[in-house]
């Protein structure tokens, strides 16, 4: 009887100490680069991170910091050099550092992190103002055949996401993407009040940038990048309209170079806890950003593409030198 009184409180003494231990994921104490100022797409991303992660119990603590300038190419360089092999510090990134990096001749280059995830994307939209005689995608696709240097796309900075698709939509229809007159923009508002007045052909972005004034009927959606329609939408896809155009302004998160796999690991899963989870669930439809999670070997296969594919457009509408 005194040994099997004395097994079960050895037992309940075990359960109370497996209870009280925290997991391996609920002791990281995480540091998390956005490489920009605050208030941008990046740090919204690390900030809703850092919600979700210590709401989700993934992790104890974590720690935003920005390390602003081109285009993260700054960032990059200061996380890649300073937290080498520091298995508690991570990255947010996305398309635009791809493009960066290229046009900045960076000494320092994506093929140098440790790909953990990509988690959200953005949806792009070509509009025009509603009185433009251009109806559809294949009007405008006309018009840029006939005489590309006559039709200006609106957008934002150089070589980001909105250049590399005008660029791609110019190839997809066959014309020289060399020649695209593209006019780069520092804010929506200023790319938004050309488009309106008629200073420019058409406006590329992501499309909440210009939802609202699609809805209002200021603008008219000529076609999304997405695979297929997005629900509830009836803007068409431009390769339901004849033209090889999908692409997204994805975001997403990176480790320092150097870790164990161990440590890789580590954060993979704490990173998948926290895509899962309802905190980050409820961000996602609040912001309005879609789910487009991608981890392990295929995250790291898709980086290599997207940046191969990215610096093949810039190269070939000249803003890096082959």
């Amino acid at each position: 009887m005194f040994q099997f009184s004395a097994r079960l409180a050895g037992a309940a003494v075990a359960l109370t100490l497996a209870a009280a231990t925290p997991s391996p994921a609920q002791q990281l104490e995480l540091k998390l680069m956005a490489p920009a100022a605050p208030g941008g797409g990046w740090d919204q991303t690390a900030r809703s991170m850092q919600q979700a992660l210590v709401a989700a119990g993934v992790a104890r603590s974590v720690q935003v910091t920005n390390v602003p300038g081109a285009g993260g190419s700054v960032g990059i360089a200061q996380f890649v050099n300073g937290a080498k092999g520091d298995g508690n510090q991570l990255m947010v990134n996305g398309f635009v550092m791809v493009g960066a990096l290229a046009m900045n001749k960076s000494p320092v280059t994506l093929e140098q992190v440790t790909p953990i995830a990509r988690l959200t994307e953005e949806i792009q939209v070509i509009v025009v103002p509603a009185n433009s005689p251009i109806k559809t995608a294949q009007d405008l696709a006309a018009a840029v055949k006939a005489d590309i240097a006559k039709v200006t796309f609106a957008g934002g900075s150089a070589g980001g996401v909105d250049h590399v698709m005008a660029a791609l939509f110019a190839g997809a229809v066959g014309a020289d993407a060399k020649k695209i007159n593209y006019i780069p923009f520092s804010g929506g508002g200023e790319s938004l009040a050309a488009i309106l007045g008629g200073k420019v052909t058409a406006g590329i972005s992501g499309l909440s940038e210009y939802e609202g004034q699609i809805k209002s009927g200021k603008l008219r959606a000529l076609g999304v990048t997405s695979e297929e329609r997005i629900p509830g939408s009836d803007i068409p896809t431009f390769k339901e309209q004849g033209i090889d155009l999908v692409i997204a302004n994805w975001r997403s998160v990176v480790a320092p170079p150097g870790i164990t796999p161990e440590q890789r690991k580590t954060l993979s899963d704490a990173v998948e806890k926290m895509v899962k989870s309802d905190a980050w669930k409820e961000i996602l439809k609040q912001k309005g950003w879609e789910d487009a999670y991608l981890g392990g070997d295929a995250f790291a296969d898709f980086l290599k593409k997207e940046t191969v594919r990215v610096t093949d457009v810039l190269k070939s509408v000249g803003l890096v030198k082959s």
